[in-house]
């Protein structure tokens, strides 16, 4: 071959070679350039939106007084499946049972505290009465949660003389609040002072609106549920007292399903302590 046409094939070839080296750089950027795009991102994934919390028409507490007297409405009670806060007596027979089963079924349990009414009844042993001193309200107060296991809170049985005495209720609160516990006034007196006790030394307190049983008939006790229910809608919360009777528990189990289905949430005391 010419030495001349040796050359131009030379050169051919290294024009090739260079053609080449260069389609395969620019290919290697198209390449790179496609990767870092942003259409080539995975997508973000947004995050799933909240399911809106339900609105409720009022929340209502129902609080059970005077357990431990007897056993034979656990069965009811148990078969409500709305939360109750279930008040216990201290030292009685079925105390420590009761409140040992009622906690089981998953209701809120708080000592019913038996203190001094203004009118003369037959007084539970142990009654917190006008006069006695600090000592003598603490060693009742510890031994009376001892008997009522899982307390959460302390309400008062009876009580109208002691919950309008400054002095003795300030001694009653202050104790609550050392176990760290809430407080809740049955109101069995409109001269109440544990409200503004409650404020001072920042003790957790609920207040009740109704009484439900006054009256054991069944009307009676759904008209007070329905006051209930009207006090809830118009304040946002209401709180309703009623008793270990088999009448009210009855009466609870038929109207409270009625109740929730109408919008209206039922909650434990702890729930609605300020």
């Amino acid at each position: 071959m010419p030495k001349t046409k040796r050359k131009r094939v030379v050169k051919v070839t290294k024009d090739n070679n260079f053609l080449i080296f260069v389609s395969l750089v620019l290919l290697f950027l198209v390449f790179i350039a496609l990767i870092i795009s942003p259409y080539h991102k995975k997508p973000k994934v947004l995050p799933k939106a909240k399911k809106a919390a339900p609105v409720y028409k009022g929340r209502i507490a129902i609080v059970i007084d005077d357990w431990g007297y007897r056993l034979d409405n656990l069965v009811v009670v148990k078969s409500i499946k709305q939360p109750l806060t279930c008040a216990v007596l201290p030292n009685l027979k079925n105390s420590k049972t009761v409140a040992e089963k009622l906690h089981s079924f998953g209701l809120e349990v708080i000592l019913h505290l038996p203190m001094q009414p203004k009118e003369k009844y037959n007084l539970e042993k142990n009654t917190i009465t006008l006069g006695m001193n600090g000592k003598k309200i603490k060693e009742i107060i510890d031994r009376d949660l001892a008997s009522v296991i899982y307390a959460k809170g302390v309400s008062n049985h009876m009580g109208s003389a002691i919950t309008e005495n400054r002095k003795s209720s300030l001694l009653v609160m202050s104790e609550v609040k050392k176990h760290n516990l809430y407080f809740l006034d049955s109101y069995v007196t409109v001269n109440s002072v544990c409200s503004q006790i409650a404020k001072e030394i920042r003790l957790r307190l609920a207040k009740r609106d109704v009484f439900l049983d006054n009256n054991s008939d069944p009307e009676y006790i759904k008209g007070q549920l329905t006051q209930l229910r009207d006090l809830s809608k118009k304040y946002g919360t209401a709180i309703g007292i009623g008793h270990d009777r088999k009448s009210t528990l009855t009466v609870l189990k038929e109207i409270l399903p009625q109740l929730e289905s109408q919008g209206y949430k039922f909650v434990f005391i702890s729930e609605v302590v300020r």
